[in-house]
């Protein structure tokens, strides 16, 4: 994390001062020449700069010491190197000294310490003082401040002021790590304030400050020299704490360390795809089904069928890891299952999916299956899949278009004369040889037998289809990049639909206009009819987000004008 860790304290004497400062240093990037083992300008001596880390950072800090300091403003002597600790995992070395190592920050450390110990405060937010605040801007970076008192017997009010600064130009990073910060600087403040608490008990035992005050004489001309003297009582002796400075360098490098490596960035490359949009819908309405069923009363039984059933469901839609559970043989890609069924009983079976025919499976391996419609459920957008995995009885096509039947399920008259439907019938080829035989081996395990009434040829179209069965044919491209061919042809498409579906339903275009869409989104010409008709199913699938918004947006522009 770019950031940046300092103790600050308010001096009676000289005001807002840093005390203690901890930064991240990121290598280097490796240039072309020391990746390929040239020797670099400044390469052989970043070792010699490392071990004297201390002394640049003592002469950058020695124009700040040259003004008048007391004890109460000084953490390291002025010929302390400082402390190093170096990130074996990333290369990231943390420095720790009274002022930080670049001469650019420490303009904006000092002014994040001057506002966190005057003028940013809240009684809201900081009763009493103490507490966590944050401010900043743009030019000065942004500041999350926590500040603290510390016992002290010879100081006004018995307490000296302090406070802990983070300072980092990400602002949305800052505010996201609030609750980490908070919860762990609050650990380092109460160890330091019940050290203190300890001192502070045992000097007063030994020669209580109040009543000393009480009975001394009050002079203007001694004055002066009491607040001096009690104003120059450092950290490290109010707390009696012989490491301190060490063990505070420890807190704030593992504090920088954590705290970058616990959110992650991620590049987002545009808006959320159509599929995205419709799985977060279906999660959703899944979420909400689950809560009325289980607010139902009386209905535990069958709340349980539910959920089991929408599990297996959800598990066959989004998670394809989910058939690695199931036994025996599958089909591992479209090129698998094209190369076990054939090329034309493969386009046949294609076209049906693309064209929004309810495609059954009858066999009684449920796996297979199963594996048979993780495959060809990636021809289309997730928005137009309903599937029954596997089932003992017929389901109607409006409730899926994706049918897995055990092998003693007859398929009624109206479906099989239907030419929207289409069969795959999965025999055993050699019962009982199945171990002798290798399990990825399906063409010697099972016969498959396709049946559809469809009377339109299917050699045509459409030009989404013909695409695939090339980078499908091209033994050269291998697995995943055809997956990512079927990724871009469905997103070409999915684009084509949202022009079509703005022009046709939101419109309410004409017949002679929607066709000069067509044409001008290449829907024309060979496999035509296809096109269109894939064109329209593909409708079915958008999401709600995406219909919704799009109204929304049409109204409004429709009102606009009026107003």
């Amino acid at each position: 994390m770019n950031a940046l860790v300092a103790l600050c304290h308010f001096c009676e004497l000289h005001g807002p001062r840093t005390l203690f400062c901890t930064e991240a240093l990121h290598p280097p990037s490796p240039t072309p020449s020391s990746q390929a083992g040239v020797a670099v300008p400044g390469d052989r001596d970043r070792d010699v700069d490392r071990d004297g880390e201390g002394l640049t950072m003592r002469a950058n800090s020695s124009a700040t010491q040259r003004g008048e300091m007391c004890e109460g403003c000084r953490s390291l002597p002025a010929s302390h190197p400082g402390f190093v600790s170096i990130d074996d995992e990333t290369g990231i070395r943390f420095l720790s000294h009274q002022h930080p190592r670049q001469p650019q920050l420490f303009s904006v450390v000092r002014q994040a310490c001057v506002r966190s110990l005057s003028c940013e405060v809240n009684d809201n937010v900081c009763p009493g003082r103490e507490g966590p605040i944050f401010f900043g801007d743009e030019q000065h970076g942004f500041v999350f401040s926590h500040t603290f008192f510390i016992k002290d017997s010879l100081a006004r009010g018995f307490q000296r002021w302090y406070s802990i600064v983070m300072v980092a130009m990400d602002r949305i990073y800052l505010i996201n790590s609030w609750p980490f910060l908070l919860r762990h600087l609050r650990l380092t403040i109460h160890s330091l304030q019940s050290t203190a608490l300890k001192v502070f008990d045992t000097e007063q035992g030994i020669c209580p400050q109040r009543a000393a005050r009480m009975n001394s004489a009050f002079s203007p001309a001694v004055f002066p020299h009491q607040r001096s003297g009690n104003a120059a009582r450092s950290l490290t002796s109010l707390t009696q704490h012989p490491n301190l400075w060490a063990s505070l360098h420890s807190s704030f490098s593992w504090l920088l360390k954590a705290c970058g490596s616990r959110l992650t960035e991620k590049l987002l490359e545009g808006a959320p795809t159509e599929d995205t949009l419709v799985l977060i819908e279906r999660q959703t309405e899944e979420q909400e089904e689950m809560s009325c069923w289980e607010g139902a009363e009386g209905d535990g039984q069958k709340s349980h069928h539910h959920q089991s059933e929408s599990k297996l469901g959800l598990n066959f839609l989004c998670d394809d890891a989910y058939l690695n559970e199931l036994p025996g043989p599958q089909f591992r890609s479209l090129r698998h299952l094209r190369q076990v069924l054939g090329a034309a009983e493969f386009r046949q079976l294609a076209w049906h999916v693309l064209m929004g025919n309810q495609v059954i499976w009858r066999g009684a391996d449920s796996g297979l299956i199963q594996s048979a419609f993780t495959v060809l459920k990636s021809l289309l957008p997730v928005g137009c899949v309903r599937s029954v995995p596997y089932s003992a009885q017929y389901e109607e096509a409006y409730k899926c278009n994706f049918l897995g039947l055990s092998p003693d399920v007859p398929i009624p008259a109206h479906v099989s004369s239907s030419e929207f439907s289409v069969l795959m019938d999965v025999t055993t080829e050699r019962s009982g040889q199945s171990t002798a035989v290798g399990e990825d081996d399906i063409c010697s395990l099972y016969q498959f037998t396709i049946s559809s009434a469809n009377t339109q040829p299917v050699d045509r179209g459409p030009t989404l289809l013909n695409k695939l069965e090339v980078a499908l044919s091209n033994e050269n491209l291998s697995v995943d990049v055809v997956s990512h061919c079927l990724l871009c042809l469905k997103e070409e498409w999915m684009n084509k639909v949202k022009v079509l579906f703005k022009f046709s339903k939101v419109d309410g275009r004409g017949r002679e206009d929607t066709q000069k869409i067509l044409a001008l989104l290449g829907a024309t010409g060979p496999g035509e009819e296809d096109n269109v008709r894939l064109l329209k199913y593909w409708m079915t699938g958008l999401s709600k987000t995406y219909k919704s918004h799009l109204m929304t947006a049409v109204r409004g522009g429709e009102r606009s004008p009026s107003q």
